[in-house]
């Protein structure tokens, strides 16, 4: 027998109707409701933008696209994706890897010259990145001032890479020490000396590997030496890795027993005016087989390129088996391709 439902009390409606009904907002209503506020981008301005583990999981990520594009398998991880690429220096390995890179990955890159948008002159950086936000997925920029990269990042709403500034090259350290671990198996615990300029390359190589662990040594003429503030940074992360950092003026020094030697050029792109004197200043800083032979048995010997053989680097050491200078060239398309997932994959 069905039991009868009990007439509710007076109370019981008069609460019911009391109680505030949900409201259905109308498509008006949300139109005018504020939009959430978007993640803040991740940047990659400098080596020490990403942790160490975040760096071994992009070099994982690297070593396996690598080996997809080997086999001829495809990878558009960022299919639909735009990168816009803002240079005021030239490039080759810098252009070809990251155009390649985006094309490899399913998605575009945009070449913009030095006369293209004439940054900071034909339009301010502020309106360039707030642009440039609105239309592509990620910027990379190849600048002379470090504060030109910083001030994009300032105001772009997505990530902001410094394919090379006069402070920090964080993307050749990427695809170094992925060159490094390909042939050693390891970086911890490996020596690199770093023979010439104090350079945007020395300071990412100091940074990146005192994070990974790696022991780097910078010989440079008197003068010449790594930016104070860097180098006092790269000893601080030493000391939580147990790397060390070290600057001498003798490049003998530096090679003894090293795992690695590694050069860049004497005079950087916008100091030829002082390519002369520096030449004068930085003979003895060349790597060679001598200097070579210094270094560990089966040493590997970079230089970041473009090359003036027979000035910081002699052709024929250039050209031995140790020599990786270009497969470092080559693992830069890899290492940023693995940056590329990282940052505008998210």
């Amino acid at each position: 027998m069905l039991e009868r439902a009990r007439p509710k009390s007076r109370r019981a409606v008069r609460a019911r109707r009391a109680a505030p009904r949900a409201r259905v907002a109308t498509p008006a209503a949300r139109a005018a409701r504020p939009p959430r506020a978007a993640a803040a981008p991740r940047h990659y301005l400098s080596a020490l933008d990403l942790s160490a583990a975040e760096m071994r999981a992009l070099f994982a990520l690297a070593g396996r696209m690598k080996r997809q594009l080997s086999a001829g398998t495809p990878h558009p991880r960022l299919a639909g994706k735009t990168l816009a690429m803002i240079f005021q220096k030239p490039s080759l390995r810098t252009r070809v890897s990251f155009e390649t890179g985006m094309t490899q990955l399913g998605g575009h890159a945009i070449y913009l010259g030095p006369e293209d948008i004439r940054l900071g002159h034909r339009e301010t950086v502020e309106d360039v990145a707030l642009t440039l936000a609105r239309m592509t997925d990620g910027i990379m920029a190849r600048v002379f001032g470090h504060a030109v990269v910083e001030e994009l990042a300032r105001h772009a709403t997505v990530p902001v890479i410094n394919a090379l500034s006069d402070r920090e090259h964080p993307c050749q350290m990427l695809g170094d020490f992925l060159t490094v671990a390909e042939r050693r198996g390891r970086l911890e615990g490996l020596t690199l000396a770093f023979i010439g300029d104090g350079n945007n390359v020395a300071h990412s190589l100091m940074l990146g590997g005192a994070r990974l662990g790696v022991n780097v040594t910078v010989a440079c003429p008197p003068g010449h030496e790594p930016d104070a503030s860097v180098l006092e940074r790269a000893r601080a992360e030493g000391r939580a890795t147990g790397a060390t950092v070290r600057v001498t003026a003798d490049p003998a020094e530096a090679a003894a027993g090293a795992d690695v030697l590694y050069t860049d050029v004497w005079a950087s792109m916008g100091q030829e005016a002082e390519a002369e004197a520096r030449r004068a200043v930085f003979r003895p800083y060349r790597v060679d087989d001598a200097l070579l032979a210094r270094a560990r048995p089966g040493a590997l010997v970079m230089h970041c390129l473009p090359a003036h053989y027979d000035e910081e680097l002699d052709y024929a050491t250039s050209r031995r088996p140790e020599s990786v200078i270009f497969d470092e060239a080559e693992n830069r398309l890899h290492a940023q391709k693995a940056l590329l997932v990282m940052l505008l994959g998210r």
